[in-house]
Formats: structure tokens, C-alpha cells, sequence
């Protein structure tokens, strides 16, 4: 499946005649109207804060902006995945702010005068705006409401995933990190695929963090990520990764796997390896084994990201016992079929 149009449409609200009176409502974040100036209307931000936003009240935090973000959009899905690495510790925390599209195909698409698109996206090309909008409206609104640091993370799928990979090329800086997920490269006969080797060859650009990654789409979108990532790589582009997922997913199924590996790529958290010496009953006959060399040398170190060993699980389950204790960083999931 190429093209949904109607792709993020509102869910039909669920009644339930059963459902008592007084059930408790599952809060999964807070919906803010605000005004855009750039837009002239109002827009909806749906925000989701990591539990440690309260339990560390001087912390700062990245943002994930999420585009087609509203409550009925992919909002639910993406915060269920921060949620879950909340309880889990595996991916940094991170506040979600959820942008709704009203109309995707007029507000984040690139112009294009083709008279076969007429019928179908009679209103299009309002993706320069859209940008605007978050650079002027949404930016300094979340910044002024919440602690967060400098990483500011974009993230979308299909029409979506066009506008983000857009934005990485005609605006590197206005975001640190980019998720561009089976972006919908047919659009305008791959007009943005076409720019992204002359943008790349700009000597002033500093390339943010991109993540890009496509199902079995085929045809157009296929030939377009094709001339995308020949460009980063002819550029020699730095800081990219690409996952090639024609053969486990389909448009439909792509974004939830790929959202979580996505987080998984940049912001996993590292850890000190095996399990605990306290729990005896993981060993064989209860009997807990000495910390390797390796491990006694380390673990007076402050386990963080930069201190951490870069290892992968088979490195680690070769020698479990040699790892056991060291700060470690793992990257779960599948490996990136091409970086850069």
C-alpha cells in the first residue's frame, strides 16, 4: 500500500452502554489549544511528560515532536512506547509533544502544480508553513512551558515521513534528531528525492541525526529512498542510519517497530551487564560467581553513555561472565542495514 489519503483520520469515538458511570479514565497526556500566528487559527499540542519529570524537578529533558500528533492520530501509539521504556529504563525519557494535522495533505506536503493530483489533494503545498508554525508557534511554546535541553527530535510517517525528510533537507538546524519513516518520496515525481544532493552538497550545512527507513513499498517510493540514499552517501553525509525493511514490514505495519528502533538508535541508555549478585537463584546451584577482572576494574567507574562499552548481545553471551558488572550500551532490535 503506497498511498492513504485518508491515513490518520479521526477513530470513531467507542461507546460502551456496559461501561459504568464512575470508570476511571486512562490518562495518557494533556491536549493545549494555542494560537498560531503563522497558521491564523487555533492548533492543538498533546503532551506526554516521563515520570522522572517530576520524581527530578531540576532535570532537563528531549523533546519528541510527533507529527500527525493528535489524540485520535498517532498520538496514543508513539507516547505507549515512552511509557513502556519509562518502566523499563531502556530508552532516556523524553516529553512527547503530539502536533495534529487537520487537513495532512494541504498542510504538510510540498507544492505541486500536477492537474492529476486536482481530485485528489485539491488543497496541497503547505509544507513551508507548516514549518514555519513549528519554528514560530510550537518551539518557543514547549520551551517556555517545560524543562528541556537541546535535543529537539521530529518524527513522522508516510505524508509525514515526506515533510520530515523535507525539513532535514531545507531546514538541518531547526531540529537535532530526524525520524523519516516509509516517507511518501512519489510525491510531485519525487521532487524532494531530486533535491537532496545539492542540498547535501552545501559546505556550510551541519548535518543533523537522521533515521530512515522503508517497507515494501516498491514503485516510486522505493526509487525515491534509493536517490536519497545514494546522495548521503555520495555527499559522504555523516550521522544517518537506514534500515531496509522490505521484507518484514508493509506501510501499514512499519511505524510502530520502526518508531521504537528509532529510539532505540539514538537515545538507549546504557547499563551494567548481567544480573545482580544478590540474585543467587540465576546461578547455577546458587552458587554467584566473581566479578571478572574486567569488571572490578569498572565498576568504580560512573556508568553514563561515554563511559560505557559499545558491545552487542553476541558479544555479550560468547562471555557472560566476562561482562558481568561492566557498563555497557546495547542497541536492541535489528541492525542498520547502511549508516553513515
Amino acid at each position: 500500500m503506497v498511498l492513504c489519503a485518508s491515513c490518520n483520520a479521526a477513530a470513531p469515538e467507542l461507546t460502551s452502554t456496559s461501561q459504568s458511570d464512575d470508570a476511571e479514565r486512562v490518562v495518557i497526556g494533556k491536549t493545549y489549544t494555542i494560537q498560531s500566528e503563522v497558521l491564523g487559527t487555533d492548533r492543538r499540542l498533546t503532551v506526554r511528560l516521563p515520570t522522572r519529570y517530576v520524581s527530578e524537578p531540576d532535570a532537563e529533558f528531549p523533546v519528541l515532536y510527533l507529527m500527525d500528533g493528535g489524540p485520535e492520530q498517532d498520538f496514543p501509539h508513539i507516547a505507549g512506547i515512552l511509557q513502556s521504556t519509562d518502566i523499563n529504563w531502556t530508552v532516556e525519557p523524553m516529553i512527547v509533544v503530539g502536533v495534529e494535522t487537520v487537513d495532512r495533505a494541504a498542510e504538510i506536503t510540498p507544492p505541486s502544480d500536477n492537474p492529476e493530483y486536482d481530485e485528489t489533494f485539491p488543497y496541497r503545498g503547505g509544507a513551508d508553513a507548516f514549518r514555519q508554525f513549528l519554528q514560530i508557534d510550537v518551539l518557543p511554546w514547549v520551551e517556555s512551558k517545560y524543562r528541556t535541553d537541546d535535543r529537539r527530535i521530529l518524527l513522522g510517517e508516510s505524508l509525514a515521513g515526506l515533510f520530515v525528510l523535507e525539513t532535514y533537507l531545507k531546514t538541518p538546524n531547526l531540529f537535532t534528531h530526524y525520524g523519516s519513516i516509509s516517507p511518501s518520496l512519489w510525491w510531485d515525481e519525487l521532487s524532494v528525492a531530486q533535491t537532496a544532493e545539492t542540498t547535501l552538497n552545501d559546505p556550510d550545512r551541519k548535518p543533523p541525526t537522521l533515521y530512515v527507513t522503508m517497507g515494501s513499498e516498491g514503485g516510486e517510493m522505493q526509487r525515491g529512498l534509493d536517490m536519497v540514499l545514494k546522495a548521503l552517501r555520495q555527499t559522504k553525509t555523516p550521522n544517518w542510519t537506514y534500515v531496509d525493511r522490505r521484507n518484514s514490514e508493509d506501510h501499514g505495519t512499519i511505524y510502530h517497530p520502526s518508531a521504537l528502533d528509532m529510539l532505540r538508535t539514538y537515545f538507549s541508555t546504557p547499563y551494567r551487564a548481567g544480573v545482580g549478585s544478590d540474585t543467587f537463584w540465576m546461578f547455577e546451584n546458587g552458587v554467584v560467581p566473581p566479578l571478572s577482572d574486567k569488571a572490578k576494574a569498572n565498576i568504580e567507574i560512573e556508568c553514563t553513555k561515554e563511559s560505557a562499552e559499545k558491545i552487542t548481545f553476541e558479544m555479550y553471551n560468547s562471555n557472560p561472565n566476562l561482562w558481568r558488572g561492566v557498563c555497557v550500551l546495547i542497541k536492541p532490535g535489528v541492525r542498520a542495514t547502511q549508516k553513515g
